[in-house]
């Protein structure tokens, strides 16, 4: 057993790839750390611990973390004499013990589901050298470091995960693999972990899962998302959002919360990946592109000005020009206010990895450009749509490009800048609701005035 005073006064860093759900785990890491006696700091040349948060959904993030962790053996020495270099998340799953001969200068390897187990790794990498992996536990309740200490990124935000692991096994996807199967955590634990964020000046939480629709299914033998919505949305908190909801599981009962629960945001993230049924049906989406469209119809009576973001996969095997111009026609459909677009990633050990396509690779690339030319067209519809309007700010901190320009996001999670009036201070402004009228609309941004004081 390693003795974990060897961490007391380490430094570290924490490089962070990926979805939500990763950053979340990330705090955690640095919670933990802190717990022994760390000190985090800001670039890596600082630090005698680097964790490497990852993700594997596409082959960029892969080649991000070759990249980066390889080239911290060429930087100085550490402060502390030795820097020791750990890899979490989804790469570290998939890998295992591999990955230490993919990067050799990585030290310690731990899956999703083994984050409790990083300080006995680490402490067991500066006392008995390299080597040290750990990708699963066997505790109860795994795959859940809510539990865990956390230093959250902001005072008025929490991550809280409501489920990890994936049943659907779409094609092209990784995560049901590296994340595994679903699991939900008890409903009485969620809303416990939201009424104590909000008792500690939380304002705003996005609960967490691979598929937030099925929530409960495993423990509770149906969905209970709606009830869970309810119950979180009385435990006062202010705004809640939620990610990611798969079209299929997006019942009437969930939609039903949503419209009645006044912090839940009008935004919903519900990726649709293609517009065309039959590529769908190749990505073992399990709806079509009708019934796709009949979940947004509800939204909207629901919701009316409900705000719509989604993720769109561009060159699936085997998809044509038809298939595309469909996927193009839902977007105008839908009027996406914005929209992940990806060019396909194979991914070794999907079943859509092995599915053979000649599609050159140049007409994928216009396909992706005239894509994204529509969907920025449809943000910036969506985006005047707020022209004249005053609308409810969280702000966050100052533009990075000016020190007296304020961001935020509204809530349909538009970026939101406004300027700070004379004489006040970004710090005064940071983690408060400021009202903004709306001046200039771009697609990806609004620009406005602050409207009366922040509270």
């Amino acid at each position: 057993m390693p003795a974990y005073d060897v961490l007391a006064g380490r430094t570290y860093f924490v490089r962070t790839f990926g979805c939500q759900m990763n950053l979340h785990d990330s705090e955690r890491v640095s919670g933990l750390l802190d717990s022994y006696g760390c000190n985090l700091v800001d670039e890596p040349t600082e630090a005698d611990i680097v964790v490497f948060m990852t993700c594997s959904v596409r082959r960029k993030a892969d080649t991000h973390l070759y990249g980066e962790a390889t080239n911290l053996a060429r930087l100085p020495q550490a402060p502390g004499g030795r820097r020791v270099v750990a890899v979490g998340g989804c790469v570290a799953q998939r890998e295992g013990e591999r990955l230490c001969d993919l990067i050799p200068n990585v030290d310690v390897v731990f899956g999703t589901s083994a984050l409790s187990s990083l300080p006995h790794l680490l402490a067991a990498a500066f006392d008995e050298g390299v080597g040290h992996v750990q990708v699963d536990t066997q505790e109860e309740g795994r795959g859940f470091s809510t539990e865990l200490p956390s230093r959250r990124e902001h005072e008025w935000h929490a991550w809280v995960p409501i489920m990890t692991g994936c049943n659907n096994f779409c094609t092209y996807c990784i995560v049901p693999h590296v994340r595994g199967r679903e699991r939900s955590r008890r409903l009485e634990r969620v809303v416990s972990e939201v009424s104590a964020l909000v008792g500690d000046g939380v304002r705003e939480v996005t609960l967490l899962g691979q598929n937030v629709n099925s929530y409960g299914r495993d423990l509770y033998g149906s969905p209970r998302f709606a009830e869970l919505l309810r119950e979180v949305g009385a435990t006062g908190v202010e705004r809640m959002r939620f990610t990611s909801s798969n079209p299929k599981d997006l019942s009437d009962e969930t939609i039903a919360a949503m419209a009645d629960v006044g912090a839940v945001m009008p935004h919903l993230h519900l990726a649709v990946q293609s517009g065309s049924t039959r590529v769908l049906r190749a990505m073992r989406r399990t709806y079509t592109r009708e019934q796709y469209l009949r979940r947004v119809a509800a939204l909207h009576a629901a919701i009316p000005d409900i705000a719509l973001s989604t993720d769109i996969i561009v060159g699936f095997p085997g998809e044509t020009e038809e298939d595309f111009e469909q996927t193009l026609s839902l977007v105008r459909e839908v009027g996406f206010s914005s929209a992940y677009t990806f060019i396909y990633s194979r991914r070794p050990g999907t079943p859509a990895a092995r599915m053979r396509d000649d599609t050159p690779r140049e007409v994928i690339q216009g396909r992706f450009g005239r894509l994204a030319r529509v969907v920025e067209d449809c943000a910036l519809a969506a985006s005047q749509k707020e022209l004249g309007a005053t609308i409810e700010v969280l702000a966050e901190g100052s533009s990075k490009r000016n020190d007296h320009m304020m961001v935020g996001h509204g809530p349909k999670s538009q970026t939101v800048l406004f300027a700070l009036p004379e004489g006040h201070a970004c710090d005064e402004y940071v983690g408060k609701l400021c009202d903004v009228r709306v001046d200039d609309a771009r697609p990806w941004f609004l620009r406005g005035t602050l409207v009366g004081s922040p509270r």
